[in-house]
Formats: C-alpha cells, sequence, structure tokens
C-alpha cells in the first residue's frame, strides 16, 4: 500500500507509560494498520527530522461496547514503539 508520511503516522501518544518510556530515547505512535516497521521508520524520520534505531509494532484488538440493547466493537488500531539514536530527541507540545 502507498502512504503519505502523514497518513502513516496519526498521532504521538502522550500517556503514563510513554511518557516514562521517554527516558530511554522510546516513544509510541498511533499509526496506520497497513503500514509496516520500514514505512514508519521513514515517516517519522522524515516528520521529526530525528534518526530512529529500531522500530516494535502491536496490534490492539477493539474493545466491546454495550448500551442498553445495542453492543458494538470500536475499531483495532496499531501502535508503534520507535527508539532514536541517542543525542536525538522528540519535543511533545
Amino acid at each position: 500500500m502507498n502512504f503519505d508520511v502523514h497518513d502513516i503516522i496519526k498521532y504521538l501518544m502522550r500517556t503514563e507509560k510513554s511518557t516514562s518510556q521517554t527516558k530511554l530515547n522510546k516513544y509510541m505512535f498511533a499509526v496506520a494498520s497497513g503500514a509496516n516497521k520500514i514505512q514508519v521508520k521513514q515517516a517519522v524520520e522524515k516528520i521529526y527530522k530525528v534518526k530512529v534505531v529500531s522500530v516494535n509494532t502491536a496490534i490492539n484488538p477493539g474493545k466491546w461496547h454495550r448500551v442498553g440493547r445495542s453492543e458494538g466493537k470500536s475499531p483495532d488500531w496499531k501502535k508503534a514503539v520507535v527508539t532514536l539514536k541517542q543525542g536525538f530527541k522528540i519535543e511533545q507540545t
């Protein structure tokens, strides 16, 4: 699949766990579910002007919700944990 770099990286995750990982030069992103590790690495390097050492991805299953008698499921989503080269960092605004 052909993606634009801004289609691959949806957003930088700001959670308690992702914030604690920044000390280890690791940043978490929500990414497009069809994107692979190479595409994620190229997109992060192009958008944030940093050097990426490694990328780990995981597909998180959506959760079931129920409202009254209606039942539904939120969509599955993919996250990527990107490790940056020593000396580089991403400013979280």
